[in-house]
């Protein structure tokens, strides 16, 4: 499993690599670094710097989007394709959905979560009464996985490797944005984000804890529900659409509590 500690030192080779040797951080983060450098790690505080210009949500994203295109940690892996595909979305919004990695056409319109797993997933949203703007979609890794040089138009899921290179931008996006909550679209986002093991079928219906404070749902990916149609598939993944809406506050009607039970 990927620890904080591995997710700091990848983050600070990239931004020496990057030519920064500064950083702004807080009191919390410097005492995180003293202990680090107490018990020996290979982690050294960066240079106290008194403001910092990235101060919105938007700016933080912007930047690392940009940080993203040429994220090292994943480029000399060389089995991740070339296109960076970052999110899409509101960075106010207070939920995010995290999935596990771009394919083809997301590739191709440079956009997670367009193809006709985006469409299903644009279905549930509105059963939910969200409109896709209104809230914010990521991956768990940032580039199409890739399978040679005759690849079209398949798809591979994102290894254990490809998901830890990729893994400090998605918790960095999470902290930028600061959410009410967010949802696993998937085992592969759940392992990646979570860390450990398990089936979606173990995962879901109950709730996660993310850096002891961040809610967490795990649920079927999109792509589950496009290959299985039964009326408990769609029931599980609207249990768990059911909760974050909960969470969120929103208001629920009887119709939509009635989705997909059994008649």
């Amino acid at each position: 499993m990927v620890t904080l500690r591995d997710i700091a030192r990848e983050s600070l080779r990239n931004l020496q690599e990057q030519g920064v040797d500064s950083l702004p951080i807080d009191d919390a983060a410097r005492g995180i670094l003293d202990a680090w450098r107490a018990s020996s790690s290979p982690v050294s505080a960066p240079a106290r710097s008194e403001t910092s210009e990235l101060s919105t949500p938007e700016q933080k994203i912007d930047y690392l989007r940009r940080r993203a295109v040429n994220w090292s940690a994943a480029r000399r892996l060389g089995s991740l394709r070339e296109k960076m595909v970052f999110s899409v979305g509101d960075v106010h919004a207070r939920l995010v959905l995290v999935g596990e990695a771009p394919g083809y056409d997301e590739e191709r319109l440079g956009e997670p979560f367009v193809g006709k797993a985006g469409q299903k997933l644009n279905e549930i949203l509105r059963a939910m009464g969200l409109r896709r703007e209104q809230i914010y979609i990521t991956n768990i890794c940032k580039f199409r996985p890739a399978m040679g040089a005759n690849q079209g138009t398949a798809n591979r899921p994102p290894t254990p490797e490809e998901i830890a290179a990729c893994l400090p931008l998605v918790l960095a996006e999470l902290r930028a944005i600061r959410p009410a909550c967010v949802v696993c679209l998937g085992a592969t986002a759940a392992h990646g984000l979570l860390g450990g093991e398990g089936s979606v079928s173990s995962l879901r219906g109950a709730w996660h804890q993310l850096e002891d404070h961040l809610p967490v749902r795990v649920t079927y990916h999109p792509s589950y529900l496009l290959r299985n149609e039964t009326l408990s598939a769609r029931r599980a993944v609207w249990e768990d659409m059911l909760a974050v809406m909960e969470k969120l506050g929103l208001p629920i009607s009887d119709k939509q509590r009635g989705y997909f039970l059994s008649r």
